[in-house]
């Protein structure tokens, strides 16, 4: 591992080879050609509350127990969501940009024209845990919130968070002022948002992911900015991360991208260090992680 920069795929075969457990990082792919070369390996415990990185169905056939951390870094990414969400809405980025580049001239009643957040309609592709908190800070700016989740959670629409239930993704696409992922990549969800779903949305309409990069189809995401189909867009994955220099998402005005950054703060990362380390100690004793995404993997 040189600096800050992921180990290659190959060095991670090679220094896995007599691994009794890993810690990993969502950089390192753990498939079935890792723990085939790895006999001794028992756990396998992830950094981070995704897990596409890892081949769980592999490792469930291998009797490897996979580990990862949900929960705490929740209200941390839905503190930035809605962050990217606002700074999306008001070109806060590009303001600041054009401030630091000796762009500012003068005042103007048309200078930078961004969208009001109170009284929107926010629209949640998924909600899970952070979907959840992302709709309790909308409250706050007195939103609308509308979801669209392959589960129903009536109980989240009894409860103060009031959220309205719409059937399908094309609704909430067309009724929404503000779209923000949070789904987990499956094979179900790998671009779930394409060029037939930007078309639907509002020209106005302001779109936010932090969920993973490859749920959304990047190039249609490009045509969408360019074409001005949409207002805007704020990132925290890419499909490629890093996203490559020459990606022609950066070539535009109209988006923001942060390099995967929504549950860096200290607290956090803290927490989350420590559930990596007792996931991988359990691991290794023979038990089930305390954050396990397949104990069945012990039954083998």
């Amino acid at each position: 591992m040189a600096g800050e920069l992921p180990p290659a795929y190959d060095t991670i075969r090679e220094k896995t080879r007599d691994a009794d457990g890993l810690l990993t990082l969502l950089s390192d792919r753990i498939d079935a050609t890792v723990m085939e070369g790895a006999p001794r390996l028992k756990v396998v415990s992830n950094y981070a509350v995704g897990f596409d990185n890892i081949d769980v169905k592999e490792a469930t056939r291998h009797g490897i127990v996979v580990g990862n951390t949900p929960r705490v870094l929740t209200e941390t990414t839905a503190d930035f969501a809605f962050a990217l969400l606002m700074s999306a809405a008001r070109r806060v980025v590009e303001a600041a940009n054009q401030t630091t580049q000796g762009k500012w001239r003068t005042w103007g009643p048309m200078i930078l024209l961004g969208q009001d957040i109170h009284h929107a309609t926010l629209g949640l592709v998924g909600l899970g845990r952070i979907g959840s908190e992302v709709a309790r800070r909308a409250r706050g700016f007195s939103m609308e919130v509308i979801y669209y989740d392959v589960t129903r959670h009536s109980e989240a629409e009894e409860t103060e968070l009031g959220v309205e239930y719409v059937p399908d993704l094309k609704t909430l696409l067309v009724r929404s002022d503000f779209v923000s992922v949070h789904v987990p990549l499956t094979d179900g969800t790998r671009h779930l948002i394409g060029a037939e779903e930007f078309s639907t949305m509002n020209p106005s309409a302001v779109f936010i992911n932090t969920s993973r990069g490859a749920v959304v189809d990047q190039k249609a995401l490009y045509e969408a900015l360019k074409n001005r189909q949409i207002f805007t867009a704020a990132l925290d994955v890419t499909e490629v991360e890093p996203i490559l220099p020459d990606d022609p998402l950066l070539t535009l005005d109209n988006i923001i991208i942060a390099p995967h950054i929504a549950s860096a703060s200290f607290a956090t990362r803290r927490n989350m260090a420590l559930m990596a380390a007792e996931n991988l100690l359990a691991g290794l004793r023979g038990e089930i992680p305390p954050d396990c995404v397949n104990p069945e993997a012990l039954q083998r």
